[in-house]
Order: structure tokens, then sequence, then C-alpha cells
């Protein structure tokens, strides 16, 4: 039984396989983002603008104004590293598909954590066996490993 681990950050992505926690892991793939460097700026937009609502005068008196974004979508950084984590989620549907992967271990930082559950399919979600809520994007395999396993010891009773 093979199982994928994905360690996560909204801008890079590295796949490892194992056969069993404790076992020594596999790079399988790495996925990367440059996008996800840029700033709120440079990223081009077809996003609507602000509008204001101006209060009507009463007696002479300037009315109040109010200003508002025209919708509640995410920034631009946030909209990246969505699109991103959809990408993550491509590649393990296909890897699914393929037979190459039978259960998933997740490890990311919390909020990109959450748009990598929000973005998997309901059969990739029942795959999922654990979750390690940190950022160990730059850790070599020898340390993530050492965290899996303390995770999973920490799970235990």
């Amino acid at each position: 039984m093979t199982i994928r681990i994905v360690v996560a950050d909204q801008s890079e992505a590295c796949f490892y396989d194992t056969e069993r926690a404790g076992h020594p892991l596999t790079f399988v793939q790495r996925l990367t983002d440059p996008k996800a460097h840029l700033h709120d700026r440079d990223f081009s937009s077809d996003r609507p603008g602000h509008f204001s609502n101006h209060a009507a005068a009463d007696h002479g008196r300037r009315g109040a104004t109010a200003h508002h974004g025209a919708g509640g979508e995410r920034s631009p950084r946030e909209h990246e590293a969505l699109l991103f984590a959809r990408q993550i989620a491509a590649q393990l549907e296909q890897a699914h598909q393929d037979g190459a992967v039978q259960q998933l271990i997740l490890v990311a930082g919390p909020r990109f954590l959450g748009l990598l559950r929000e973005v998997l399919s309901p059969a990739l979600r029942t795959l999922v066996v654990d979750e390690v809520h940190k950022d160990l994007v730059h850790e070599p395999p020898s340390g993530l490993a050492a965290h899996l396993s303390a995770a999973s010891s920490a799970r235990s009773p």
C-alpha cells in the first residue's frame, strides 16, 4: 500500500511516497508556483474596483460617505494560493486514478492546509489518514520523517 505524503505551502509542494509510516520516504515530485512570491499590486486583475455611497445631503450639509469593495473576493495572493492548491489536488487525483496512491498524509501550515481540504475531491478526502499542521516544505526527508512519527505517536493512546 502506497502512502503519498504531500508537504506544501502556498508556493511549493513536495510529494513523497512510503510503504508504511516510519519507513524511508521516496521523493516523487516537486511543484512550484512562482506567482506566490509576487506582491498584490503585481497581479493583473479583472476584479471589480471600489465604489462609494453618498448619503443625501440634508440642509446644506454634506452626506456621509461609505467606501465598499465590490465583492468579498479573496485577495490576489489568496486567489493564487487557491489555484496552487487546486493544482496539487489535480496531481493527487491523477496519481489516485493511476493507482499510485492508496492513502494520503497532508503536511502544511494551518491556512494552506484548509485550502487543500477545500479543493480535494470527496474520493481524495477519504484517503487522508493523517494531517500535520506545520509548514515543513523546506525540511529534509529525514527531518520530515521525524515530524511524521512524532505526530503519529502523539495521537496514539
